[in-house]
């Protein structure tokens, strides 16, 4: 079996239905093959950046590993930016980047570079493939890395030269990998610490929803009568919305949490990637004298940035299910606890909504009004795919979701995500609607994604909360200076003028469009794309500095 003919079969193989990417002459081999391979969909992207956002939501969705094709070194360092998020929210690709020619790698040919140097900061491997007998091995190996926990991307690089080689390789078998591991062990004396807290406190971090632990968490945090948080900005459904113990999200600054945390004095963090603050505050997330019960998957993160009591490394389900087990009937104050914090919560969501509902008006709306109505319009099992930097706090103040994988988030940073990410997400799981919460510079940084959404004409309705400007630079600055909102001017952080006219940018890429005039048209807008056939844009002008 020739090398091309070893990649294809060992995709399928892995599961691998489609492949996206955007090509250049080092993907011919790969390119011409396709052709006579028609169970391999090709899923054409503009820019990389939009390529590798694709496949993410695919993976996600499909939880599986995503293919994913880029060209060279300026292709791989156009992708960096998806391989940074992709890496931060675990999300398991197999990237093949073509290099230059073998024959004159030597010349310093155009295109050519260290792609293995450029992407090793953000993937768990790069590897540059040298003979065609390795070509086989190498991708089983890439395959099983980037599913193995913590999943994220790996990159092969794969000279041209090699694909075309009319060489002989031998096609490894697929090894079979059981199910998650056994529970970790410990949970007996974890749980006896648990059960003497007076005042529980729950981090649900995002690898429960990953691992498809959530039902198990909720059975810990009841038996214990536990206040339950999500960890800081999360990427995912790890505990339900609705539930009566849930209280939010930990806001991103340490100073936020350890003010938070120093109500409990127990603390369970399941699955939770250290924290990871955004805006820098003096001292620790963790306040003296809490102790912690910390669970994960990935040894690395027992007590990576605070001390623990105890620290159980072992699949999340299996040991959450054993907690539970150990917790059952210990805690007789659970359901008075549950009762109280279940009160809070009911008041403090009523007011969130008593809020949002009063900022109900025409364009441009109040944020707090433009998310409520996107919640509120969301059909049943809709997933929302969110890349709002402001305004999407607003929308997590009102969201009340409750399946894991209804809520997609890149907690890497990396901007221009969210429009290649929904419609991967809608290709990765085609029976729920998706609806896209965008910033507009978020939206611009990732543009092109709108064009592989209408070529490939994936019902996803992209909401553009269009406020004309860099929202949370201003909000950190005025912050930073203890200034109010009406301190002056800003450098560099205004899109207007000329303002971004998003009516035309859809019509660009062969979509439709529509301007939501109010709240209530918003609400509608949203509400009607359980029934779309087609990508629409929905823009939602909301209120910015000053306005």
């Amino acid at each position: 079996m020739r090398p091309i003919e070893a990649l294809l079969e060992i995709i399928r193989d892995e599961g691998v239905t489609r492949i996206f990417g955007n090509p250049g002459t080092t993907e011919l081999p790969l390119m011409d093959a396709l052709v006579e391979a028609p169970d391999l969909e090709y899923v054409l992207g503009l820019q990389e950046g939009s390529v590798v956002a694709m496949a993410d939501g695919y993976a996600r969705a499909s939880r599986r590993p995503a293919f994913v094709s880029l060209h060279v070194a300026a292709g791989v360092a156009n992708g960096l930016i998806g391989m940074l998020n992709a890496l931060r929210s675990r999300t398991p690709l197999v990237i093949v980047a073509g290099q230059q020619d073998r024959r004159h790698l030597i010349q310093d040919p155009m295109l050519s570079g260290d792609l293995v140097g450029l992407a090793s900061a953000a993937t768990k491997l790069a590897i540059e493939v040298q003979h065609a007998r390795d070509l086989p091995i190498v991708l089983r190996r890439a395959f099983a890395l980037a599913a193995r926990p913590p999943a994220g991307p790996v990159l092969v690089s794969v000279p041209m030269d090699l694909l075309e080689e009319d060489t002989d390789v031998t096609v490894p078998a697929r090894s079979p990998v059981s199910g998650p591991g056994p529970a970790a062990a410990g949970a007996a004396d974890a749980a006896a610490l648990l059960a003497s807290a007076e005042r529980p406190v729950v981090i649900a971090g995002d690898a429960v929803g990953r691992t498809g632990s959530v039902q198990a968490l909720v059975a810990v945090a009841e038996r214990l009568g536990a206040t339950v948080y999500h960890q800081p900005m999360n990427d995912g459904i790890d505990f339900p919305g609705g539930h009566p113990l849930y209280a939010g999200m930990l806001p991103p600054r340490n100073a936020v949490i350890r003010q938070t945390l120093a109500a409990h004095d127990v603390a369970l963090i399941v699955g939770c990637h250290a924290f990871m603050p955004h805006h820098y505050t003096p001292g620790p997330a963790v306040p003296d004298g809490l102790e912690i019960v910390q669970v994960d998957e990935d040894p690395a993160e027992i007590g990576r940035n605070f001390a623990v009591r105890h620290g159980l490394t072992g699949d999340l389900g299996g040991t959450l299910r054993a907690l539970a087990d150990q917790l059952d009937g210990r805690v007789p104050s659970a359901r008075e606890r549950a009762e109280r914090i279940g009160a809070i919560t009911a008041r403090t969501r009523a007011e969130a909504e008593s809020a949002a509902r009063d900022a109900y008006g025409p364009a441009p709306m109040d944020p707090r009004a433009a998310a409520h109505a996107v919640a509120d319009g969301l059909p049943d099992d809709a997933v929302v795919v969110e890349e709002a930097i402001t305004a999407g706090l607003a929308l997590r103040a009102v969201l009340r979701q409750d399946r894991p994988g209804s809520y997609v988030h890149a907690v890497g940073g990396g901007l221009g995500w969210g429009i290649g990410a929904a419609v991967g997400t809608r290709l990765g799981d085609p029976g729920r609607p998706v609806v896209a919460v965008l910033g507009d510079g978020c939206a611009m940084f990732g543009l092109q994604g709108l064009w592989s959404a209408s070529r490939y004409q994936v019902p996803v309705a992209f909401v553009v909360m269009n406020n004309g400007e860099y929202r949370t630079l201003k909000n950190t600055l005025d912050e930073s200076k203890g200034a109010s909102a009406e301190h002056g001017r800003y450098v560099g952080m205004d899109l207007a003028p000329p303002a971004l006219d998003w009516q035309s940018a859809a019509r660009v890429f062969g979509m439709d469009a529509l301007r939501a005039g109010s709240a209530a048209e918003l609400r509608d807008a949203v509400a009607s794309v359980k029934d779309l056939t087609a990508p629409l844009l929905i823009e939602a002008p909301i209120t910015g500095h000053g306005r």
